[in-house]
């Protein structure tokens, strides 16, 4: 039997509803737990590679114990490396946790996340939806000269990025918590623009807001070249937008995504959890893997930064 052929007999075709042509799909019909059959999981998985962003409506009865549960049948729980909880909570009273800008999740470590998982809490009643991006179609819609550019770029991700040029509306307790709590301990990793995702074998570009710079690159060059690649990644024919309700659950792959939490509902309450899946180390089309330049506290590095 085909991979496709157990998945449809697993969960039935007429309960994967897609939502854009190149990327998401809602499942219907299934109680997210911890105790889910083997098969389903399997199935589960399978539609996230196919889909890169899946949706589940009405799972209310989730509270965080049991959304971890059921995580940590997707792989082994990365918990955050800052905070170093399971579940981390983004709250929007706070504008450093918005995330209103183009990102893939912690792509500043090593072998960042391959998977996430995020369950509404609290949704205003207008705004608040989340557009996702496909970071594969976006590669084959670059013009082959692009491609090859693409394929030979390296990237330096940092978590100790330009914070009041992405998030200029944030409060002083906002930048207090970034400058002294969220880049604590600082890491800068050198990641491929392209990798290769290690079960599809598709390449995706690897790129996001928290970017500081491309190897190699002069700084005014490679901001161009950042805008330009990233036009592709953000263009509103490769993307898919969620509208949220509480007790939703989007499960994402974050080695073939990018996601943007808009900022459009005022000072409403939002507030979601996310567990993260442990990742794999990207690996460039010549075969090279991602390189960790930097990791050590603030006070270590006052000299350099």
């Amino acid at each position: 039997m085909s991979e496709m052929a157990l998945i449809d007999n697993i969960i039935p075709r007429a309960d994967v509803v897609k939502c854009a042509v190149r990327i998401g799909a809602e499942i219907r019909n299934i109680r997210l737990s911890g105790d889910l059959p083997d098969q389903t999981i399997v199935a589960i998985k399978g539609l996230l590679l196919e889909h890169k962003v899946i949706f589940f409506r009405d799972q209310g009865h989730l509270d965080d114990a049991k959304q971890e549960h059921f995580a940590r049948r997707l792989g082994k729980l990365s918990p955050h490396p800052i905070r170093g909880v399971s579940i981390l909570e983004l709250d929007a009273t706070r504008g450093g946790s918005r995330a209103d800008m183009w990102h893939a999740d912690l792509t500043f470590l090593h072998a960042y996340p391959k998977i996430c998982v995020l369950r509404g809490v609290v949704i205003p009643p207008f705004g608040g939806d989340t557009v996702w991006s496909n970071a594969a179609t976006a590669y084959l819609d670059l013009p082959p000269p692009l491609q090859r550019l693409a394929d030979e770029l390296w990237a330096v991700h940092t978590n100790a990025y330009d914070f009041e040029g992405l998030v200029p509306r944030a409060r002083e307790v906002d930048r207090k918590e970034f400058n002294d709590v969220l880049t604590r301990t600082i890491f800068e990793t050198e990641h491929p623009v392209v990798r290769i995702h290690p079960e599809t074998g598709e390449r995706t570009l690897l790129l996001s807001d928290i970017v500081q710079r491309f190897v190699g690159i002069p700084k005014y060059a490679g901001q161009q070249v950042f805008a330009m690649l990233q036009s592709y990644i953000a263009a509103p024919e490769n993307t898919v937008r969620w509208n949220w309700k509480g007790g939703d659950v989007a499960i994402w792959d974050n080695r073939a995504t990018q996601h943007y939490a808009i900022y459009d509902y005022g000072d409403q309450p939002r507030i979601v959890r996310r567990a993260t899946i442990d990742g794999d180390v990207p690996v460039s089309v010549d075969g090279r893997r991602s390189v960790t330049r930097v990791k050590a506290t603030k006070q270590q590095n006052a000299n350099v930064y």
